[in-house]
């Protein structure tokens, strides 16, 4: 069982002003990994809001996996992508790249997602754009490999190749 959180990033939703169907979509795939959501808010898009609340979820709660949703576009105020990089020890780029090669087979805006994805200490911290559909099919791209960069970054995973004779 791995630990969770969701953090829903939206000013409209901070305010009650939108229902957080992003977020649903999350708590709702995320067991099929065994992963159980024990964090969840939805704040404004605010940089240093955003910054504190990842380092609180990580350096003070331990979470295993730390996915936000929202804030991955080009207004200016979304503020996810810089907000995650100053907290990351290491980027993992194929996160990003696999969710935007799959989304780019459905619609041409998926290249305007700045979405990334790294790791503080020993979580994986994951952008998802805001809107449900896009969360649903980039979750679908990245499942697969969820739990065993988690076992890895908790130091249970030996060998990360296989041996072919």
């Amino acid at each position: 069982m791995f630990t969770a959180g969701v953090l829903t990033i939206s000013d409209k939703g901070a305010t009650g002003g939108r229902q957080d169907k992003s977020g649903a979509v999350i708590h709702e795939i995320l067991p099929g990994i065994d992963a159980h959501v024990v964090n969840y808010e939805i704040i404004p898009d605010d940089k240093e809001l955003i910054i504190k609340t990842l380092i609180k979820w990580v350096d003070d709660d331990n979470l295993d996996i730390l996915i936000t949703t929202g804030g991955t576009g080009l207004t200016p105020r979304d503020v996810t992508p810089e907000a995650t990089l100053a907290v990351v020890d290491r980027i993992v780029p194929g996160f990003a790249e696999a969710m935007r090669a799959e989304s780019l087979k459905k619609t041409p805006h998926a290249m305007l997602s700045r979405a990334v994805a790294g790791t503080r200490g020993k979580c994986l911290i994951i952008n998802l754009p805001g809107s449900p559909k896009a969360v649903r099919e980039c979750l679908e791209v990245i499942l697969p490999a969820l739990p065993h960069a988690v076992e890895t970054l908790k130091g249970q995973v030996d060998e990360c190749g296989t041996s072919e004779t």
